[in-house]
């Protein structure tokens, strides 16, 4: 493993993008005008902690696809209403969008996150019709530390976890600028008072060493100005899991926060091979 300056300064990317605060500006301005001009259910509780809630957009034409998103922070900041600003493109293109939360470290563990993420898809699979959605039609999507726990959800044992839900409760799943090995992560200095991860932890929670539950396809995304740690944690994922790897997407020109931007725009190679993932537009 690498020494734990190298990893600090790779993994830092508030402090390799220093622009981000006009990015995080942009979302949040993009995403009160999505809520506030579109159709949407907010807040819907799929737990009982405050952090356990989701919004809906529901597209009003389309097959019912359906795509829950996951937002980034390091499993420990943002929020979902940061990310509304996502919706229009894709209830536009006919797939309603489901906006997940979580709870933030420290006050609550990595794995209790990957639980709380099982809820949020259960709750979603058997609340689908209600919003217009086909529960055979759902897809998960995550950025960063959302792309993380969307691998997790193509990991995930659902008859283990709960005996009424079918193994291919997602169809597939798009990861952006994900970290799927955690191991690195147990030597950043400035995470780990907030994480808390030891190497045992860290390897249990990592889907690069944990097998796809199926078949179902996978779409991977890094942005081309992102740290070589962040490329190689993609190409990790990509070797690791290339049974079920449908496309790598390049995005050129993307860093660590414009890369997501991508999925809010259709004219963009993410998008476009997001809705192929989903089997769509083949």
């Amino acid at each position: 493993m690498s020494d734990p300056a190298f990893l600090s300064r790779e993994y830092n990317n508030r402090e390799l993008f220093p622009d981000h605060p006009r990015h995080f500006a942009r979302w949040q301005e993009s995403s009160a005008r999505a809520r506030g001009t579109m159709t949407c259910y907010l807040d819907r509780a799929y737990g009982d902690s405050p952090g356990e809630t989701l919004d809906i957009f529901p597209a009003r034409k389309g097959d019912g696809s359906a795509l829950v998103f996951i937002h980034g922070g390091y499993w420990r900041s943002l929020d979902k209403k940061d990310f509304s600003f996502l919706a229009p493109a894709w209830v536009d293109a006919g797939v309603s969008l489901v906006v997940v939360n979580y709870s933030l470290a420290p006050a609550v563990t990595m794995e209790r996150i990957v639980q709380q993420m099982l809820a949020a898809s259960a709750w979603v699979y058997r609340h689908a019709e209600e919003y217009g959605m086909d529960e055979e039609r759902l897809f998960v999507s995550g950025h960063s530390a959302g792309g993380h726990l969307a691998a997790m959800m193509l990991a995930a044992l659902w008859p283990v976890y709960d005996r009424s839900l079918p193994k291919d409760l997602y169809k597939g799943a798009l990861a952006v600028s994900g970290v799927y090995d955690l191991r690195p992560l147990v030597q950043v200095d400035w995470l780990q008072g907030d994480l808390r991860l030891d190497e045992a932890t860290a390897l249990k929670l990592s889907p690069a060493f944990l097998p796809p539950a199926t078949r179902a396809p996978l779409a991977l995304a890094v942005g081309g100005l992102e740290s070589s740690e962040f490329k190689r944690q993609n190409a990790l994922l990509a070797q690791r899991w290339k049974p079920v790897l449908a496309r790598d997407v390049p995005m050129p020109g993307r860093d660590h926060f414009t890369v997501i931007d991508g999925l809010a725009d259709r004219a963009n190679p993410l998008f476009a091979a997001t809705r192929r993932m989903m089997g769509l537009d083949q």
